[in-house]
């Protein structure tokens, strides 16, 4: 469990021994620099909600979730909405979003993102690779160095929600863009789960990672929460909650349960597809949750917002 570059035990403590950065933090090094701070405080000046999509598990759907999330927040015409793809080895979004064959284009004012539709803007490192079928062959440094550049390159203008999708894991590029948001204002994470305990075992180190670095949990999702067929209607669980699925964790954790999705097969093929499912498929029960979720996301920022105004 990494202290943190900012705890005493930095470089210190066991969970150090044997990481590149160990000397640089035992000398007090390895913390932000306060230029780059400012810069990317200043580049994120005009964002006013930050939710990062995360989950310990991969496959559980956090890329379709992000996907979904944006595509509802835009739904509201006056709201604009920014995705970013921080999964550098992995980058599913410009597939799920229809942008595949896309490209990044520079301008006088950073990076310019890619545009789905006048509110809807998205970057990831899809964008900049010359086929889909690259690989993305980087150490640590490298990938957190263009992290950091999403942050502070790019001109995303006036944002009202800024959607971050994350890789599995509790590593390089979620301590990066944790250590990097600090400059800014993050309002929280969703933390996508499936219901069996092979994903949660997994999920609850998400959770404790979170507590460790200061980032507050806005909720758990469940996805793949059950089949309902669209035939009988019948519910047949698909991966089985033997140990109580999310409900269950989300209550010996004191986590709040944001919603469960049950499986539709028209979401993999609308993710194919690069369309939305939400507007693909109105009436499926799944897509009744997720606008739900998304709604239960959007109170909780605006709850966070008015919070900040009244300690101004």
């Amino acid at each position: 469990d990494c202290p943190g570059t900012g705890s005493a035990q930095a470089g210190r403590a066991a969970a150090c021994q044997g990481c590149p950065n160990q000397k640089l933090c035992a000398a007090g090094a390895a913390g932000p620099d306060p230029a780059e701070a400012a810069a990317l405080r200043e580049r994120l000046r005009c964002v006013k909600h930050v939710v990062l999509v995360l989950s310990g598990k991969g496959g559980v759907g956090k890329s379709t979730f992000s996907a979904l999330l944006a595509h509802g927040l835009a739904a509201d015409e006056s709201k604009q909405v920014a995705l970013l793809d921080i999964d550098i080895c992995g980058p599913s979004i410009p597939k799920m979003m229809g942008l595949e064959g896309e490209q990044v284009h520079q301008s006088g004012s950073g990076w310019s993102p890619v545009y789905v539709e006048e509110n809807l803007s998205v970057m990831s490192v899809g964008f900049l690779l010359s086929s889909p079928d690259d690989a993305v062959i980087w150490r640590g440094p490298k990938k957190n160095g263009l992290i950091k550049q999403f942050l502070r390159d790019v001109d995303w203008g006036e944002i009202d929600y800024l959607i971050i999708d994350t890789p599995p894991g509790t590593s390089d590029e979620h301590l990066s863009i944790v250590q990097y948001l600090g400059a800014s204002h993050v309002d929280g994470a969703v933390i996508i789960t499936t219901p069996q305990e092979v994903s949660l075992q997994d999920v609850r180190k998400e959770i404790n990672f979170c507590h460790k670095v200061k980032l507050p949990i806005i909720g758990v999702v469940e996805n793949m929460s059950g089949f309902i067929c669209p035939k009988c209607k019948n519910e047949s669980q698909i991966f089985p909650p033997t140990t109580g699925g999310a409900e269950k964790m989300c209550q010996n954790l004191n986590v709040s349960l944001l919603g469960k999705v049950p499986l539709d097969p028209q979401i993999g093929k609308s993710c194919d597809k690069g369309q939305s499912f939400l507007s693909e498929a109105p009436e499926s029960p799944a897509t009744s949750s997720y606008r739900n979720i998304i709604q239960r996301i959007q109170e909780y920022c605006d709850l966070q917002h008015t919070q900040e105004e009244k300690i101004i």
